[in-house]
């Protein structure tokens, strides 16, 4: 029987993303393979972090008490899980919508190609982060409009990078792309004057709502 390490679980907004504002059904599992500078979840990222083992039933049944059509699978990176595709197809067989947000360092052209194929929020680590190195070029290739590329930025590199990437790639118009910057390292109407410099007319300024709303460092919102 598939079982998953779920740190936790719960129903909150989106906080980012396409449908950022929109009521979500949240599955944090537990574990890592990066260790960003900026992460706000490193309690969930080890090994020694408390976890429920949970079949993919349990989860479907979870999900489908909560009446929310948008499930978020996130961590930690949710696609360290061994056989994550058996619970993205049961949920999406329910008639939900499955979005993974995941750190762009794991492949993702099997999942990309699966009769149930999720939505993919894919971070693109920049290099304040410190794991630029570990990141998976070809997984751009996997990317429809229905994704997103999310660039977390804490500064002015950060933003050059990014939009050489963008540019690299021919990102703009083949998904959706955000800049998301570092809570509390960058004044997003810096981010904003970048945008207007580059002329980045597809780019998106997303502030993590969550955090706006909530303390920053609370969990389970």
């Amino acid at each position: 029987m598939k079982t998953y390490e779920v740190a936790e679980k719960f129903t909150s907004i989106n906080g980012e993303g396409t449908h950022a504002g929109e009521l979500a059904v949240f599955i944090r599992f537990r574990g890592c393979n990066l260790n960003c500078s900026y992460c706000d979840t490193k309690w969930a990222n080890n090994d020694g972090c408390p976890a429920e083992i949970m079949t993919v039933e349990q989860l479907t049944e979870y999900v489908l008490d909560t009446g929310i059509t948008n499930v978020t699978l996130t961590g930690g990176e949710p696609l360290m899980q061994e056989e994550i595709y058996p619970l993205i197809a049961s949920l999406m067989s329910h008639g939900k919508r499955v979005e993974i947000e995941t750190n762009g360092s794991i492949e993702l052209k099997k999942l990309a190609g699966q009769a149930y194929r999720p939505v993919f929020t894919m971070d693109y680590k920049l290099p304040s982060s410190g794991m630029e190195s570990a990141m998976n070029m070809e997984n751009f290739s996997c990317l429809l409009r229905e994704d997103t590329v999310k660039f977390v930025v804490g500064s002015v590199q950060d933003m050059e990078r990014a939009a050489e990437i963008i540019g690299q790639y021919e990102l703009s118009g083949r998904c959706s792309l955000y800049f998301s910057p570092v809570f509390g390292s960058i004044a997003p109407e810096k981010i904003v004057e970048f945008m207007k410099k580059r002329r980045l007319n597809q780019v998106r300024l997303q502030l993590q709502l969550h955090k706006y709303i909530w303390d920053p460092a609370a969990r389970g919102v």
